[in-house]
């Protein structure tokens, strides 16, 4: 098991007297981390892997210059704190503005509510693994291949900075992802389904349907037709909202991608209308129980609940202490990073779309010819512009449901999009399965949700339209 120093604090709270006034504002953390990662491909195990690892990293900032150092020998620590110290002092030629938070000093550690994931022997883990593959394999002889990818990691991390911070936080998560393809000539479909948990081993377990579910999709999906490329009205199930308010959506309030970029800054701009009137976008770390949920970020900032669009306005943003004093707002808590290898950046926690009060049937009706679209495959954003791909896709005709549709992609400008909301359903589904990437930091654990969406003139793709 990894462990970090018995006297960790106590070390860090000496090098933090003996250094703080060197620069404005020096931060160490330290992390014991381990995990497990298997994929298994078709009828291969690829990785099979466990692995441990201690570290840390230091930022120091003089004259809004920053300096960084990363290592994985404690022993170091002091020779990476002269250079980090350094580093910021050499590039320094501004001032520094860090929004002020409070020093706090605590212990947190997420309870799991089961089993941890360290208590299940590799050779148990590659056995549930081939059980979902030999799911996923049996449901037909077109399925050419499969792949379940399985992944738990545990952190204990140790955050000291120069104002007095001495926290120590300690989390669980797993995640596991199922894919099978199948083929009929030359057509080819996918099915994919992902799952993942801060509570407990015992949540991977019992997927079978779920899983049968998805290899059941791509061979289903092999008869249809596909859908007429065309402006639709298209209703979007609540994983669909989630992937989109975090995609499209969230990435855009994230105040490192705005501060630096004076079109997108004024793009948005705080009390600029992006919906209608009900609709309601938050983020935030602080409601339990989520897979991006958290006590404190990385710089030690309480997590917070952010509401970004109220009644259809943009009121708020995401941010870390140099975003939020450089914009003269205020620190959301969103200061995060992957591992000690990386600096804390500007990242999402959970993201949702809160519920509305129109019933989910009612989304459907007066819609003479749409799309409804559920799950997904895949995605791509490019500032403003996403393209998604359903996992599962229907016509709606004359206000119903009517016959399935395969290879069903939506794309369009995010704030068009949200402008084209028609309705807000009343339901509402948390998706725990994200792992979301940025400035290399790739697999971050976040959460997303929201309700089933009715949205005017989406382009959706597919073939052609005679």
């Amino acid at each position: 098991m990894a462990t970090l120093p018995i006297n960790a604090k106590d070390l860090l709270t000496d090098l933090m007297t003996r250094y703080r006034s060197r620069v404005d504002y020096l931060a160490v953390r330290l992390e014991a981390a381990e995990g497990t990662d298997i994929l298994l491909r078709g009828n291969k195990t690829e990785t099979l892997s466990e692995g441990i690892s201690i570290g840390g990293h230091v930022r120091a900032c003089h004259k809004g210059g920053w300096g960084f150092a990363s290592f994985n020998q404690i022993e170091t620590l002091e020779e990476r704190i002269q250079e980090a110290i350094a580093a910021a002092r050499l590039v320094g030629d501004e001032e520094t503005t860090l929004s002020p938070i409070d020093a706090v000093q605590d212990t947190c550690f997420l309870p799991l509510t089961g089993t941890d994931p360290r208590q299940i022997s590799l050779a148990q883990k590659k056995s549930l693994c081939q059980h979902y593959g030999e799911i996923l394999r049996s449901v037909s002889p077109k399925i050419a291949t499969v792949s379940i990818r399985y992944g738990d990691s545990s952190q204990r991390v140790i955050l000291a900075t120069s104002e007095g911070t001495l926290l120590e936080q300690s989390w669980v998560d797993m995640e596991m992802r199922f894919a099978a393809t199948a083929r009929n000539g030359e057509t080819v479909q996918t099915g994919r389904e992902t799952t993942g948990s801060r509570k407990a081993y015992e949540d991977l377990l019992g997927l079978d349907a779920q899983v049968r579910s998805a290899a059941q999709r791509a061979v289903d999906s092999l008869a249809l037709p596909p859908v007429k490329g065309n402006l639709y009205t298209v209703v979007i199930d609540p994983i669909l909202t989630g992937l989109f308010v975090h995609e499209a959506f969230g990435h855009l309030s994230e105040a490192d991608m705005t501060y630096e970029n004076p079109d997108l800054l004024e793009t948005m701009s705080l009390g600029r209308r992006f919906g209608p009137e009900d609709l309601q976008i938050f983020d935030g770390a602080a409601p339990p129980g989520h897979r991006g949920s958290y006590f404190y970020d990385d710089e030690g900032t309480p997590a917070t609940t952010t509401q970004l669009i109220q009644d259809g306005v943009l009121v708020g943003r995401l941010h870390s202490r140099e975003t939020a004093g450089k914009l003269a707002e205020s620190p959301t808590g969103n200061a995060r990073c992957l591992s000690y290898h990386f600096p804390p950046i500007v990242r999402m926690t959970n993201t949702w779309i809160e519920r509305g009060t129109t019933p989910v049937q009612d989304l459907f009706s007066d819609i003479q010819e749409g799309v409804y679209a559920r799950n997904w495959l895949g995605g791509m954003t490019n500032g403003e512009m996403f393209t998604f791909t359903a996992g599962e896709a229907w016509m709606i005709r004359n206000g119903e449901i009517a016959e399935p549709v395969r290879d069903v992609t939506l794309s369009g400008n995010a704030f068009k999009t949200l402008a084209d909301i028609e309705a807000i359903g009343d339901d509402f589904f948390w998706d725990e399965s994200g792992g979301c990437g940025k400035g290399g930091q790739g697999g971050l654990p976040v959460g997303c949700g929201g309700p089933s969406l009715r949205i005017h003139n989406v382009v959706v793709g597919g073939e052609a339209v005679d």
